[in-house]
């Protein structure tokens, strides 16, 4: 009676126990994801007030750029607050219904940060590959064919995934050996056959990030090609296009050991894993402000003018 009984339990509540093998250290955890998060929201702040408020920024490769400024502006906020809680007062309860919600906008607003590159990159093209037929492709109706089909891909395998996830028995543990809801991270504790889960989540990592990758990296290919036909014309834009291509090389291939060190044998500790999985969501949120903002002219011109008005009217 007792085993059919521990057998038909599933766990509602769980508790995030990430970097517990630092025992009285963990707290000090606190002082360099505080600054991270710090940079990720006031970088990012800055960059969409500078977008939003001046009209010379309102064309369409500065709306997206915005739209990044967003998308990095939330990605942290998603789990970076409560991290912090449990490193300092060990605040490390969350249901399983917060769990779900908070893994589903975590892979969500990610897999959206890599669409947006995409974006990016597509405008890149256009701009400097197709430059007649630049305003034509962003009139609205042409632009929003790039975009349904990537949403409607996103939205539809991150709901498989969370839905897959929450359909689950976990009567092992409750113990989450993670600092918040990875997919894996609670999938591992499930007491059921978890091979769907794997598949599914395998597919998503290689149909959302990798495909968005290999599509930007084709676009940079081509743009290159174009660069060095005309000369040193686009330098620049040559230069700008390099320095996205390592930031998002570094966030793909930290994504990836962090979705397969669940899958495959390695030798990967648990605290390694927590923090290849914060870097390639923090990583972008702290560099992509620098990247897309401050090494772009314009709103570099931009916000050095709104400071210098501020310093003088003080």
């Amino acid at each position: 009676m007792k085993d059919f009984t521990a057998q038909n339990i599933s766990f509602t509540d769980f508790k995030l126990n990430g970097f517990y093998s630092l025992g009285e250290w963990r707290p000090f955890l606190f002082i360099p994801l505080f600054l991270m998060f710090l940079l990720a929201i006031t970088a990012n702040t800055i960059l969409i007030y500078l977008i939003t408020s001046q009209r010379s920024l309102h064309s369409p490769m500065y709306v997206l750029i915005g739209l990044m400024g967003v998308v990095d502006l939330l990605l942290p906020i998603f789990f970076v607050p409560s991290m912090l809680l449990n490193f300092l007062f060990n605040w490390s309860g969350i249901s399983l219904t917060g769990c779900l919600i908070q893994m589903f906008c975590l892979h969500f607003v990610g897999t959206f940060q890599t669409t947006l590159l995409f974006w990016m990159a597509l405008d890149r093209y256009f701009a400097i590959c197709k430059p007649l037929y630049y305003h034509k492709y962003k009139e609205i109706s042409n632009f929003l064919k790039f975009v349904f089909a990537p949403l409607i891909r996103n939205v539809l395998l991150i709901v498989i995934i969370v839905s897959l996830a929450g359909r689950l028995s976990f009567c092992a543990t409750n113990v989450i050996d993670h600092c918040f809801c990875e997919h894996m991270a609670l999938v591992q504790l499930a007491c059921g056959d978890i091979s769907v889960n794997n598949i599914v989540g395998l597919l998503t990592v290689f149909l959302v990030p990798t495909a968005d990758f290999i599509l930007i990296i084709a676009s940079y290919v081509v743009i290159f090609t174009s660069v060095f036909k005309s000369g040193k014309a686009h330098t620049k834009a040559l230069n700008t296009c390099i320095t996205h291509l390592i930031v998002l090389s570094v966030a793909l291939t930290s994504a990836l050991i962090a979705f397969l060190s669940y899958r495959i044998r390695n030798n990967i500790s648990s605290n390694n894993r927590i923090v290849i999985s914060i870097m390639y969501l923090c990583f972008p949120s702290c560099f992509n402000p620098v990247i897309y903002g401050w090494r772009t002219k314009e709103i570099r011109h931009t916000f050095l003018k709104c400071i210098s008005k501020k310093v003088f009217t003080f």
